[in-house]
């Protein structure tokens, strides 16, 4: 993408490799595919802080203006990146969606999840309904929201939850554990196959001034508690259909409180962002979930005919087209300042 970038409008690219792929994947890992829940979150953390160090380190080289990128999961990196700069800058978000929670749950990849790993440690480890789900917050008032939509797109490994509220009983989970002990906190690290992986990059270019961090990853911060609890699993876990059940509603909640782009500080100026995204994406299910107009006032969205794969492979094109139009707004708003 880079070469023909600079051919077509003089835009160079530097491309982030984000933690656990390629020369940063760890010595035990299978490819791509994370071994632990908890990997996705820290490559996620570690993103946010190497692009804006990143971003600083080309705004002392005099490159500019800067703008972010991204396919897929990069799409998503990208997003979360961009809203920790603190000035504006052009977004192009590809393929990507405002959660990676459905991505998990509903999208073509939940079936890669090793979902009875995942139920035989949310059995074991108390903490995880007794504390850990009474810290996650719905991310305004919809991104909870799959109701019918979610069970409608179930994967067929979770024929059992069909036909119930997922929205009613997850609401029901936090009111539960209201009266619930603290607990000490364990690793959360189940095994499972992590979303495949499509390019991700920095676009290099620049606005001025200097700035620093404005927001952190939005994580689950545990460390303060410290009593104990027995290790047994709940008697109320007394059928498969029900650990299953919660599971996924766990699972669900931690990846909308660490990933949902609503928990994150909303970009300088929403103008400069154009999200294209695939109309028949099965990889990065939209319905039930904000969107990203409403998280983002002003944005952009570009619906593309096709897949996730058919997009990725024969519209690059139209992705670049985003970015020379992103560039181009940022030029005509703010080059006079510059």
């Amino acid at each position: 993408m880079a070469r023909p970038m600079i051919k077509e409008a003089c835009i160079g690219s530097l491309l982030l490799e984000n933690p656990y792929y390629g020369y940063r994947k760890p010595k035990d890992q299978m490819r791509s595919s994370l071994r632990n829940v908890s990997d996705l979150f820290v490559m996620g953390g570690a993103l946010v802080l190497e692009s804006a160090a990143l971003l600083h380190w080309l705004e002392r080289g005099g490159y500019g203006p800067l703008g972010m990128t991204g396919i897929s999961m990069g799409g998503h990196m990208a997003s979360l990146a961009a809203s920790n700069w603190p000035k504006p800058i052009p977004l192009v978000p590809c393929l990507s969606w405002s959660t990676a929670s459905g991505v998990f749950t509903t999208g073509v990849l939940s079936k890669a999840v090793n979902w009875r790993e995942l139920e035989k440690q949310y059995a074991a480890e108390t903490v995880y309904e007794e504390e850990i789900i009474r810290l996650l917050e719905y991310c305004g008032t919809d991104s909870f929201k799959m109701g019918q939509d979610f069970v409608k797109n179930s994967p067929s490994s979770l024929e059992n939850l069909q036909h119930h509220d997922l929205t009613t009983d997850m609401i029901n989970l936090h009111a539960k554990r209201k009266t619930m002990r603290t607990a000490t906190v364990s690793q959360f690290s189940p095994d499972t196959t992590a979303l495949h992986a499509s390019t991700q990059g920095i676009l290099l270019q620049d606005t001025s001034n200097t700035g620093c961090l404005n927001h952190q990853m939005s994580s689950t911060n545990t460390s303060k508690y410290s009593s104990t609890v027995s290790h047994e699993p709940l008697k109320r876990k007394n059928s498969q259909a029900s650990l299953a059940r919660e599971s996924i509603l766990f699972m669900k909640g931690v990846m909308d409180e660490c990933t949902h782009i609503g928990n994150f500080s909303v970009p300088v100026d929403p103008g400069l962002i154009i999200v294209v995204q695939a109309k028949e994406d099965a990889y990065i299910p939209r319905a039930g979930v904000r969107s990203l107009n409403e998280i983002w006032p002003g944005c952009e969205i570009r619906y593309l005919e096709g897949g996730h794969i058919s997009a990725y492979l024969f519209k690059q094109g139209l992705f670049r087209q985003a970015i020379y139009d992103a560039f181009d707004r940022f030029l005509q708003k703010y080059s006079i300042q510059n």
